[in-house]
């Protein structure tokens, strides 16, 4: 009789890490859990936190634009209403919904040629699928540039003015506030209640900020191609909108002048030239392009010696408008 029979063979697998007498070895559950840990960093570390992969592009310009106490835009920014739009039209564009018609054999601009519907699956965002729902029912197609006008209610087609999405920047915030980013508070103005919405979240806008200094500073790259394209397209709606400035407000000034210097640099490309190269995305040039036709990126870039010059302007002009109204009440 051998004996081994009637014996249980017990299995003896190698010891990792220098496990002796099996004191010091984890179990299968233990391992995975340290795996998961050390993915779960990974992701972070890759990904910075799970706030700022899930914000739009809209919501990023947005936060740019707000005064973080006062919760509200500057009265005299008048670009950020479009600069929305481009960014709706680009996030479509991004996330695969719709697309540039093609060029045909007559090579046809950026300008000419159509917005087209690639596919009507809904994103999740209300402000992205009313205005999917909007390119899907126009027949014909428009332009990027007319988009940009109909959905914000630039035109003088009074046919057109259905397609305008209104409130934008209201809806944009309170999407904000549900992701812990802002808050919601009312401000009197002397004669009127207004909804504002203050930073609750300085985490957030501050990864923001120092995401875009870095994309021209420490991470510039000095080819748009390799650029990330949702960063190429931050930096370029967030000068469009106007709100550029407060990214690059916190630097010093040489650092500065190297990052409005870059950014120019980046306005000055030939966006035809670079939509006809392999593997770029025609939309976020035809969007470019719009702003250029608008004449809205192409103004004056700031200097450190403009920079002060133009707060001063602004501060001035503030507290001459506060005294006329007091002067005007009293």
């Amino acid at each position: 009789m051998n004996r081994s029979d009637g014996l249980v063979r017990r299995s003896v697998k190698p010891r990792e890490n220098g496990a002796e007498g099996g004191l010091n070895a984890n179990t299968p559950d233990d391992n995975q859990e340290a795996i998961d840990g050390l993915k779960d960093q990974e992701d972070n570390i890759d990904d910075g936190d799970s706030k700022e992969t899930r914000l739009t592009l809209m919501e990023e310009v947005l936060l740019l634009g707000l005064k973080d106490k006062e919760g509200y835009t500057s009265f005299w920014n008048d670009c950020i209403s479009s600069g929305l739009r481009g960014c709706i039209l680009i996030e479509l564009g991004l996330r695969g919904r719709v697309m540039i018609e093609k060029s045909g054999m007559r090579r046809r601009g950026l300008c000419t040629r159509k917005l087209i519907l690639k596919s009507d699956q809904q994103t999740g965002d209300v402000l992205l699928d009313e205005a999917l729902k909007h390119i899907k029912e126009t027949d014909p197609p428009e332009t990027v540039q007319s988009w940009i006008e109909y959905l914000s209610g630039e035109t003088w087609n009074p046919l057109k003015l259905r397609y305008q999405l209104k409130n934008v920047r209201e809806r944009l915030a309170k999407n904000l506030v549900e992701k812990g980013v802002l808050t919601t508070e009312k401000q009197n103005f002397l004669l009127f209640d207004m909804t504002t919405h203050p930073l609750s979240d300085n985490v957030v806008k501050c990864r923001l900020v120092k995401k875009i200094q870095d994309s021209v500073l420490s991470k510039w790259v000095n080819d748009p191609q390799r650029m990330d394209k949702r960063m190429l397209a931050l930096i370029f709606l967030a000068h469009a909108s106007d709100v550029i400035e407060n990214a690059f407000a916190p630097l010093n000034d040489d650092d500065y002048e190297v990052a409005m210097k870059r950014v120019r640099e980046l306005l000055d490309l030939d966006f035809e030239t670079e939509a006809a190269k392999p593997n770029a995305n025609e939309i976020l040039w035809a969007v470019f392009m719009a702003f250029t036709n608008r004449g809205i990126l192409y103004s004056a870039p700031l200097t450190q010696h403009t920079r002060y010059t133009h707060k001063h302007i602004r501060h001035i002009w503030n507290t001459f408008c506060c005294a006329f109204v007091f002067k005007t009440l009293l």
